[in-house]
This record gives C-alpha cells, structure tokens and sequence, in this order.
C-alpha cells in the first residue's frame, strides 16, 4: 500500500491540510465542472433521494449533490473531524446528517439509502474493494451507487510522487469491485485533468457508477484489517512523514500544470 493509504495516517493528514483543502487542493485539482460531470454518472433524478457521501470532506463534492437533492435526505460521512468540522460551517449544507465513519464498515443497516456517492476517498482506503462491497450492501435494490477516483498521472514528476503518496488504481480495478461487489449496469466515464481540457481524457480520473441487485457480494466483507485508533509507532510515522511531504509537494506541481496551461490558452 501507499504511505498514506492507511486510516490513521489519513486522519492525520487531514488534520494538517484541511485548512488549506478548499483554497488550494480543489481549484488545481477536482473543480466544480469535474465534479458535475462526475455526478451526472450518480442519475440524481429525484429531490427526495436518500443519498450518503461517503469520504465527504469539506463537502465540496455535497455542494454538487444538494443542487440536485434536498440537503435534508443527504448523510455526509468521514472519518475526519477537521474536514467534516469544514463542511459544518457551510450553509447550503446545514440540513445535511453529518457522521465520522468508516467507508470499509458504513454505520447503516442494509438497503439504508438510494444513492452513494464517494469522491476522492477510494485513493485513501487500505481495502477498496471491502469498501465498495460496503456500497452495495446500504443501497437498496436498483439504487444507484457513484465513485469517482484518480488514475496514474501521465506527467513523470507528478506520477512519483502520486505513486509514494496515495492509491492510483487501473480503470480495470474499478470495475472489478463493482462487478464483484454484485452492481451490474456499470458505467465508467474518464475525467480530464483542468490543465488539459478535453484534449486528453486517458489518465487523470474516471467516475464509475453501477446499480445495485438485489444479491449482493456472495460473501460479507470481513472486518476492516486497519483501525484509526491503533498506535503510533516508528516506521508509523516514518510512513506519515514521507507521505505527508511526497502530497504537500504534489500541490506546487499542480499548480505549475495549471499555470502552464493558463499561459498556453492565452497565446
């Protein structure tokens, strides 16, 4: 696994960059037109959904579902306190339920909600697959659930460190959870990075969606192998620090794509 691809290394993270999240992480990297191009793939096609967001965060991807479906029907879910303490001072989403929880064990009975949607957290999850076997067992039969992940960078700089920081599954490994998990009609969309436009869809992020059977994973998940509680030890904050650093610098690098292709549009 990745350095930061463990919970509690996670949790710690987030607890450094939360107050730099929406400023500066957003706008270089998970804009508001991705992210409504991403929701697209969700159908949120009725006000009254019940819907969880899963690995929510400050709530700027809950931003793009309450356009679509009242904030009351909207459960923002992370095991970050920082993050969700962010999200709880915006006030398009006052009205939505906001839980700390674990993506790989969801706090919800079975068929509990009509959607699910999860972006930008599968990178962090040490079992994504457990994970999105946990999506299918809270959406309800034909319910719909949405994960929207990175792919491997095609720039060489920002792959090193992508690849030292956090989880960059293939396209293959998203459909695979979610055949295994039991969703059938899986649709998978590719997402441009914001400083190439349309003019390259092969390798920044895609958005997968499938519907929920009523079968189901043919075995439950077994218990999450990692906990945010467990003990920090030496080679633990090895890890932290070398991730830490290998994601604050993918910032600078994200911000010279963007500026790159700012300059080149204006020529």
């Amino acid at each position: 696994m990745r350095l930061i691809q463990h919970k509690k290394e996670a949790l710690w993270f987030y607890r450094f960059v939360s107050p730099l999240y929406d400023r500066w992480v957003n706008p270089l990297f998970w804009t508001s037109p991705l992210r409504d191009e991403a929701l697209a793939l969700a159908r949120l096609d009725d006000r009254r959904l019940r819907t969880l967001d899963v690995g929510a965060g400050t709530g700027f991807s809950t931003e793009g579902i309450v356009e679509h479906v009242e904030a009351d029907a909207v459960t923002m879910l992370d095991q970050s306190p920082d993050q969700l303490g962010r999200a709880a001072r915006k006030p398009r989403l006052a009205a939505c339920s906001k839980l700390l929880g674990d993506a790989e064990q969801l706090p919800f009975p079975d068929d509990s909600f009509d959607r699910y949607v999860s972006c930008g957290s599968i990178e962090y999850w040490p079992d994504p697959g457990r994970a999105v076997a946990e999506a299918h067992r809270v959406v309800r039969p034909g319910g719909i659930a949405l994960v929207v992940g990175p792919l491997s960078p095609t720039d060489r700089l920002a792959r090193i460190l992508a690849d030292a920081w956090m989880l960059f599954p293939a396209e293959a490994e998203y459909r695979d959870w979610f055949a295994a998990a039991g969703f059938e009609d899986i649709r998978v969309l590719r997402l441009a990075a914001p400083w190439n436009g349309d003019s390259d869809r092969r390798s920044y992020a895609v958005a997968v969606s499938g519907r929920a059977t009523q079968a189901g994973p043919p075995v439950r998940p077994p218990v999450p192998s990692e906990r945010i509680d467990e003990p920090w030890t030496a080679r633990r904050l090895l890890r932290f620090a070398a991730g830490a650093l290998a994601g604050a610098l993918f910032v600078p690098v994200g911000l010279v794509l963007n500026l790159r292709a700012r300059r080149a549009a204006e020529r």
